[in-house]
């Protein structure tokens, strides 16, 4: 049996982000529902949020993110042998998205899977694609995290209606002569798993608020200081952190437990809302191309939602 040689480490060569076009602002919702500008900032931070169309899929969204990416990185589609989308959020259980997407692109006969582990998506279908080339199963990967949770979202329940957006980010990953994609910090709390649920296909997305935010604000700031250990980097020498944008509070909370007091913290979710395995790489795109981060600096990226799981890694932003 031949067996392949693998890169000595991957990196990520870009990202690249997409967002629907309408602005749902929460004047807007308090139109439509009891809420108030105030008591949604109060509680999650949001004074904002994207919302797709009828006729604009969750794929569509993918498509976009991905083909920014992809031209970002100077890559051609040729150069593209595996597609890994991170959602929750189809429409239909098969055909998946992965497949669609990279037709779509144009990438000829790629792998083309899916990733379901909701918010923390992306950082899951990230540390595939890191393994994938390490090991020499891939050579160049697109990863994409893309929702459109408004089709899952029952918008008179302001416990779900005030949070949850659309949107996509995606990154390449590509070879590299030394790794700068940190190890994988990844579990779950299964005994959890009801916390954040769609029943069935005739459901909303039902979210236990208070349980997964005692869950988060306790649980999660251990795992963020594990990541770092496993990359060897103190938290001090982040200079961004990237967790998944649920909440704000939440944000703040394990950012201020980390103690990455020279980072750059996200706050995508004031202006984007929470996009589930999108809002990483969302988040970040925002932010290189905002200037907020430049070229080699180091980010944390956490991700955790629904399942529930968490996972994480250190990369080195392109």
């Amino acid at each position: 049996m031949k067996i392949m040689n693998g890169a000595p480490g991957a990196k990520i060569l870009a990202f690249g982000h997409y967002q629907p076009s309408k602005v749902v602002t929460n004047d807007d919702l308090s139109a439509t529902m009891e809420t108030n500008d105030a008591w949604i900032q109060s509680r999650v931070g949001i004074k904002e949020r994207r919302i797709a169309p009828e006729g604009e899929s969750e794929i569509d969204l993918a498509v976009q993110a991905g083909g920014k990416a992809l031209a970002a990185s100077g890559l051609a589609v040729t150069d593209i042998d595996l597609v890994i989308v991170a959602t929750c959020t189809l429409e239909t259980q098969i055909p998946n998205a992965a497949g669609r997407v990279a037709t779509r692109l144009g990438i000829d006969a790629p792998g083309a899977f899916d990733v379901n582990t909701a918010c923390s998506g992306f950082c899951y279908a990230l540390a595939v694609a890191n393994d994938a080339v390490r090991a020499g199963s891939a050579t160049n990967v697109l990863v994409i995290g893309t929702e459109k949770l408004s089709q899952w979202i029952d918008w008179t329940d302001r416990a779900t209606a005030v949070i949850f957006a659309d949107g996509a980010g995606a990154a390449v990953v590509g070879p590299s002569d030394t790794p700068r994609i940190g190890p994988v910090v990844w579990g779950s709390a299964g005994d959890k798993s009801d916390a954040i649920i769609i029943k069935d296909r005739d459901s909303f997305l039902h979210q236990e608020g208070q349980a997964v935010f005692r869950w988060a604000t306790t649980a999660l700031h251990p795992v963020a200081k594990e990541i770092c250990e496993r990359a060897g980097v103190a938290p001090s020498d982040l200079a961004a952190f990237v967790p998944h944008q649920a909440n704000l509070r939440i944000i703040e909370a394990i950012a201020r437990k980390l103690g990455a007091d020279n980072a750059v913290i996200a706050k995508d979710i004031v202006l984007a809302g929470n996009t589930s395995a999108a809002s990483i790489p969302l988040a970040l795109s925002r932010m290189i191309e905002r200037g907020e981060v430049r070229s080699g600096d180091l980010a944390l990226l956490l991700g955790f939602g629904a399942g529930l799981t968490y996972a994480g890694q250190v990369i080195e932003v392109p």
